[in-house]
């Protein structure tokens, strides 16, 4: 979502030349006053901004101001810098000035304004500005009336002039779309007309109109090289059949076609979208219906380059899957055939090479193929499948329509190709459906995806209608999502909410109301829901449509809240994005009387660049002011407060009417003198509750900048408090200042003292918890003291052995065997003892010589036992001690 940086630029606001561009001429009044809030609608769409990279076109009543943005902001700035250097500046009034002071300005600073007027031939308020795809015309749309104007060329904004331009013009069908006819809904360029010279047009009436035009051909602005109208082709049967409009300007009865089918708005897909996308022509009626016409496209077009290769595939591959089915309806063959008819139709024309404008590669024209048809079948109405079935006719009524084809798959299109196709990023990203976003007055947004795909159709011929009949069922979309734009405050019925596309993703718009500014992003769900349809998940269905659906979905950000009352609120100007170095990334938008602006932060490597490698501007790129602050739109006093009264325009009348007799006379008591008292009161009644109304919200704003004020003096002293914190700055003042050295060095010191003095108690800590913790034993100490203690058991327990390993079990019998032979050993030698001690030395020596056992080898043997007794002693007495400090340790 985009950052909010700030609102309406100083160079946008009065007393500025830019801020002129969107204010009314005083000259031009409405029943002897100026503009005022009743003489404008709200209940129209409004799309009186069109630009041109950085220069706009706003519509202002029956003219257009034209400026360049980038040039209006440089002029402001350079004259900003000339005020701060203390050079001389021309005083500015709060009145604007004349047009001889500003060309005198301009010829003393030696640049121009930088905005011109442009003049135009309509009779009625200008309500819609369409730019051509090259830039080279512009539609300017009333209510009934389009005008054709020849955009002139930037060298004008920088000429010094401030005349008005009267840019050569052409009225678009002047016996067609004129006052008697019904009114205009929607003037677009088809995305494939040749170098954008290709305008359709759609009255609510539902006739669609596709004009050629051409500067060399006068006829081109005169008759539509193409009329479908809608009503009759919904019930056509045959090819056969005239769908043209009927030439009869007369008022027709009601029906319930013509009730049904009112237009709200239509529109087309972008040119780099693939499939039938860029010829399919989407329309929204006014009660809640959506058709499709499918292709519609002018007699001579440009196509790119990758798309009737793409075609091509799709149709000869779709024929080849259907044509030998027995399951496949005889109506859908016979529009396959005829998607193949009119393919090969246009493959056996030689495309002829058109130089494009300058700046532009030459382009690829085709006629349009003749075969099977030229008016296509009208699809619809289709059925919003999941949608929210809502109790209030409001959500019903359609507004606007907005339509992002499906991307361009390269896959099957270069398979088996080494070279790889060069195209945009945008046209190769995406969903792999169209998506069709449809808007109501109640400000309920419907996002739908087009499953089945809309493919170009025809009705069946003649001698064929009567067999085939007609499709069975209708088609449908798929209500993806659903969100109300607004609260139920600010629904009101004559509101228009428009889409307006944006510059950084083609899956992200804006709804622009006249209560609010809205920005809506689709991304956060497009790319997994096309990995999902691709199959790139190994997870099962159940389990990814689970998250897909509980996962994060589109986001939905405020960006402008106009604060009025609903019923006072002026109407805004659907939304123009704009993205440019020297501006950024920058919404303009604009009421009848101001221009509103949003601009939005953009990251730092965004235009890297194009930057400057100078050291100066490294110099100042380095310092940027820290924005802690909340960004809140510029409060502009209510128009009401410069409106001129309405009663000196009564006091006219009564001069000058039939009863001007009356102005000089004392005031009596008649019918007559009750009417005017009652016409006066009616006057002053409104313009004083108009009047109490701006005052009270001058009032509410003084108290609310108190507020804010307080707010953000509490967000700066927060803020300097954190820096004092991490500088180190906030020391006591009543401390003599120090050195920035000394104090550095004081910091690097404490900071030294503080370290060592936790590496301490790190280390007394580590200490403390190793004695007062015993870890685990690991596996080989338990196996060492299971083998101790199965010794233990062995040696000194029961007599029966514990199982154990085999040493363990040879140690007990050794062990015994060498306490049977002690025990024998100390009674033999307890024996010869006593016997040695009775018969003294002369029976010992006769006992010996009776055994013949040498004294020396007796002696030796003695030892011998008394060294393995010894020996055996000491082994027990070991592994005793040995066993006790097992146990204390355990």
């Amino acid at each position: 979502m985009p950052k909010i940086k700030s609102y309406t630029p100083a160079w946008l606001l009065p007393p500025t030349p830019g801020h002129d561009l969107f204010a009314p001429d005083p000259s031009d009044t409405q029943n002897g006053s100026p503009y005022t809030f009743k003489s404008f609608s709200k209940s129209v769409p409004r799309r009186t901004l069109a630009r041109r990279g950085t220069e706009v076109f706003i519509a202002v009543g029956k003219e257009i101001r034209w400026a360049d943005l980038v040039y209006l902001k440089e002029r402001w700035e350079e004259k900003q810098a000339k005020a701060r250097s203390g050079s001389r500046v021309k005083r500015e009034d709060s009145v604007s000035p004349s047009d001889d002071e500003l060309l005198r300005e301009s010829i003393e600073s030696g640049c121009a304004e930088g905005f011109r007027t442009i003049t135009t031939s309509v009779g009625s308020e200008i309500l819609q500005l369409a730019i051509s795809p090259y830039a080279n015309f512009i539609a300017v749309v009333t209510t009934h009336t389009i005008r054709i104007l020849l955009l002139p060329d930037s060298s004008h904004l920088t000429a010094p002039s401030l005349d008005a331009i009267k840019p050569k013009s052409w009225t678009l069908g002047p016996t067609t779309h004129v006052m008697d006819r019904s009114p205009i809904a929607s003037a677009i360029w088809h995305p494939l007309g040749v170098n954008g010279s290709a305008l359709v047009t759609v009255t609510k009436d539902a006739v669609v109109r596709v004009w050629e035009l051409s500067q060399k051909d006068r006829w081109s602005f005169d008759q539509p090289s193409l009329t479908i109208d809608l009503q009759k082709l919904a019930d056509g049967t045959s090819l056969d059949q005239n769908f043209a409009a009927s030439p009869d300007v007369t008022n027709k009865g009601f029906s319930p076609d013509s009730f049904e089918m009112e237009v709200a708005a239509a529109c087309f897909a972008g040119r780099g979208s693939g499939g039938w996308s860029p010829m399919t022509l989407w329309i929204a009626m006014r009660e809640g219906d959506v058709y499709a016409l499918c292709p519609l496209l002018p007699e001579v077009w440009a196509p790119p380059p990758t798309l009737i290769p793409s075609l091509s595939i799709s149709i000869v591959g779709n024929l080849a899957a259907i044509e030998d089915d027995p399951n496949v309806s005889e109506l859908t063959k016979l529009l396959a055939q005829q998607q193949l008819e009119w393919m090969s139709d246009l493959d056996k024309q030689e495309p002829r090479v058109v130089e494009g404008p300058p700046g532009e590669p030459p382009t690829e024209v085709y006629t349009r193929p003749t075969k099977p048809g030229v008016v296509p079948r009208l699809q619809g109405p289709f059925d919003l499948e999941l949608s929210p079935e809502s109790e209030d006719d409001l959500d019903t009524e359609l507004t606007d329509i907005f339509a992002i084809g499906q991307k361009l798959d390269t896959d099957e299109l270069m398979m088996g190709e080494d070279e790889e196709l060069e195209m945009e990023d945008v046209e190769g990203e995406g969903l792999s459906l169209s998506i069709i976003c449809l808007l109501s007055s109640s400000g309920q947004l419907r996002v739908c995806l087009d499953m089945d795909g809309v493919q170009a159709q025809w009705l069946p011929p003649r001698n064929r209608s009567k067999a085939m009949g007609r499709l069975a069922g209708s088609p449908s979309l798929l209500t993806f999502q659903s969100m109300d734009i607004l609260t139920s405050l600010e629904v009101t019925e004559d509101a228009w909410p428009m889409f307006s596309p944006d510059v950084t993703s083609r899956y992200s718009f804006f709804i622009t109301h006249p209560s609010s500014i809205t920005h809506i992003s689709l991304s956060p769900w497009v790319f997994r829901l096309e990995s999902e349809l691709q199959g790139d998940s190994h997870a099962g269905s159940e389990f990814r449509i689970d998250l897909l659906v509980k996962g994060q979905s589109s986001t939905r950000e405020r960006l402008y809240t106009n604060t009025a009352q609903p019923d006072s609120q002026l109407p805004l100007a659907a939304s123009v994005a704009i993205r440019d170095p020297d501006l950024g990334y920058f919404l303009l938008s604009a009421t009848p009387f101001d221009p509103i602006a949003v601009l939005f932060d953009t990251p730092d490597d965004e235009f890297a660049l194009m930057r400057s490698a100078s050291p100066t501007y490294e110099k100042d790129a380095e310092v940027k002011p820290m924005d802690f602050y909340e960004p809140r739109p510029v409060y502009q006093p209510s128009h009401d407060f410069d409106e001129n009264s309405s009663l000196p325009l009564l006091l006219d009348r009564l001069r000058t009417g039939r009863h001007k007799t009356i102005t000089n006379q004392e005031v009596r008591l008649s019918p007559l003198t009750l009417q005017i008292f009652t016409e006066a009161h009616k006057i002053l009644s409104d313009e004083t509750l108009r009047l109490g109304s701006a005052a009270s919200e001058v009032f509410r704003r003084c108290v609310q900048l108190q507020v804010e004020l307080k707010q953000q003096i509490n967000k700066a002293s927060e803020v300097k408090a954190r820096v004092e914190a991490v500088t180190g700055e906030d020391h006591d003042e009543a401390r003599e200042p120090e050195s920035n050295n000394a104090f550095i060095e004081r910091r690097l010191q404490n900071a030294k003292e503080r370290g060592e003095a936790l590496s301490q108690r790190m280390e007394k800590m580590r200490k403390t918890v190793s004695k007062a913790t015993s870890r685990e034993l690991s596996d080989k100490e338990k196996a060492w003291v299971n083998e101790v203690s199965v010794l233990d058991t062995n040696m000194f327990g029961s007599s029966i052995p514990v199982d154990g390993p085999s040493k363990l079990k040879q140690t007990r019998k050794r062990y015994e065997e060498i306490m049977r032979l002690r025990d024998e050993l100390v009674e033999e030698a307890e024996k010869l003892g006593a016997t040695g001690s009775e018969g003294g030395e002369e029976n010992l020596s006769a006992s010996t010589t009776d055994l013949r056992i040498p004294s020396e080898l007796r002696r030796a043997k003695i030892n011998q036992v008394k060294g393995l007794i010894e020996r055996e002693t000491a082994l027990v007495d070991a592994v005793k001690a040995r066993l006790e400090r097992l146990s204390t340790v355990g």
